[in-house]
């Protein structure tokens, strides 16, 4: 069972987020709050393992909230505005679900709450930032590469196309899924199904569509175009570089 707390201001928008939640009986809403003054009541006094908070609430706002949440417990944000995803995941958010919330990404969010535990068997090692890479590009032009130089890496079926800084394109026979595998995911991560970035040359992201993110990266001339479903998990990486 999972406890939960519902902070949002508007009373329709909690019935809603509850009928949504009914396809999760794991589920359980201990209470919940409109305002900022109730929520921390509710924050003080109940059981719980995950709040759902809303973003603009009665007296203040969720982010007034956070240092409240006991520690063990995960915070989603629900809410109608992007702009805050960057600082909800500073703050340590499981996730950040806009507003009208779709049933499949209340189930991504929640299959996530049990993420962390359960470990990968068997991985190989990954690199580490400071590591070079040997890129075997054929025709004995192999070269050695760092890692930091790399800015994203974008699939060509059983190649892949890797971008370096200085605007340098080269091209080697290997799969996306065996760069994600050995590239540190606390420096890459994966933004499309055909595209992996270096986070540490993410300067901004931009919403163009309610499925598609633009990516900017520092001197590249166009962007990297991310789908939404990897997009909380791109800002989680790109906020937890940016606390290093």
């Amino acid at each position: 069972m999972i406890r939960a707390l519902l902070i949002e201001d508007e009373a329709p928008a909690r019935e809603d987020f509850r009928r949504l939640l009914a396809a999760h009986p794991e589920v359980v809403i201990v209470g919940d709050a409109a305002s900022v003054a109730t929520a921390r009541t509710r924050l003080a006094t109940s059981d719980y393992d995950l709040v759902f908070l809303d973003i603009q609430l009665i007296g203040g706002n969720g982010f007034d909230l956070v240092p409240h949440v006991r520690p063990e417990a995960r915070i989603i944000f629900v809410t109608a505005y992007d702009q805050h995803a960057l600082r909800a995941f500073e703050v340590n958010a499981l996730d950040y679900l806009l507003k009208p919330v779709a049933p499949a990404r209340i189930a991504q969010a929640l299959a996530r709450l049990g993420a962390p535990a359960q470990q990968p068997v068997n991985r190989p090692p990954t690199l580490t930032i400071d590591d070079r890479l040997l890129l075997k590009l054929g025709s004995g032009n192999d070269r050695f590469v760092r890692l930091a130089d790399i800015q994203q890496i974008v699939s060509c079926e059983n190649y892949s196309e890797v971008h370096l800084a200085g605007g340098e394109h080269v091209l080697v026979r290997k799969t996306l899924a065996t760069w994600e595998a050995e590239l540190p995911s606390e420096q890459f991560g994966r933004v499309h199904r055909t595209t992996i970035v270096n986070v540490a040359h993410v300067t901004r992201i931009e919403r163009v569509t309610e499925a598609t993110s633009h990516v900017f990266l520092d001197g590249a001339t166009e962007p990297v175009t991310a789908s939404y479903r990897y997009l909380p998990t791109l800002r989680e990486t790109l906020a937890r570089h940016r606390r290093r």
